[in-house]
């Protein structure tokens, strides 16, 4: 499948980097670090299918990410933090919020929270100033997250028409190579999305059934 490319134009291959699932090659994840630190976007593994993702409030990164999901400007896009303690730099958490959290994370769920206002306004869902926040259990994503001291900018890879996010890292890159700067291969990670919970107020609202069991 041959994506229109229409933000930007790029000179080479995406580069292929293959790592261990449960114990992923320094050396290889800091190749995918430094094309983060560069503005790259990137292919990478999640416990709900592979998702691309860019470095915090890379402007140019993101348009990118939206016209390869062809995304209008109103999707939201998930901060994938390394740990519970970035939660509360980026959304509004109290104490009841917090407790929820920390019971079910890092797992199969994104959170809808208020955004704080380290969250610039192009993150924020319009008017509601809110953003989708998630920890997740993948060791490859989260061995990578470790050498960041911030989230990720992220959406599940569901190509235009399908509905299921992509699962092949090898097939990612023959089919994406032209549009993306790194594929991160951890291996095959399932497909099923996350569980997607609305707790801007007090009390938790399920938004979408995914993968992780919902308890009010």
């Amino acid at each position: 499948m041959i994506l229109p490319v229409r933000f930007y134009k790029v000179k080479k291959d995406s580069q292929y980097i293959s790592v261990h699932p449960d114990n992923p090659q320094k050396r290889l994840l800091l190749q995918v670090v430094k094309i983060l630190n560069n503005g790259g976007v990137i292919a990478y593994p999640t416990e709900s299918g592979y998702a691309l993702g860019c470095y915090w409030d890379n402007k140019n990164a993101i348009d990118r990410i939206r016209e390869i999901r062809r995304l209008d400007e109103k999707h939201d896009f998930t901060l994938v933090c390394g740990n519970l303690s970035h939660l509360s730099e980026y959304a509004k958490v109290g104490n009841v919020q917090f407790r929820y959290l920390k019971a079910h994370l890092p797992g199969p769920f994104t959170f809808i929270l208020p955004a704080s206002l380290e969250v610039p306004r192009r993150l924020q869902t319009p008017k509601k100033k809110t953003i989708g926040l998630r920890i997740t259990k993948n060791i490859v994503a989260n061995e990578l997250l470790s050498y960041f001291d911030k989230p990720l900018i992220s959406v599940s890879l569901i190509l235009p028409n399908e509905t299921i996010p992509m699962t092949d890292g090898w097939e990612i890159q023959e089919e994406l190579a032209h549009c993306l700067d790194g594929v991160l291969d951890g291996g095959f990670c399932g497909y099923q999305p996350t569980t997607v919970i609305d707790f801007t107020g007090e009390v938790p609202v399920l938004v979408r059934q995914g993968q992780g069991v919902f308890n009010a």
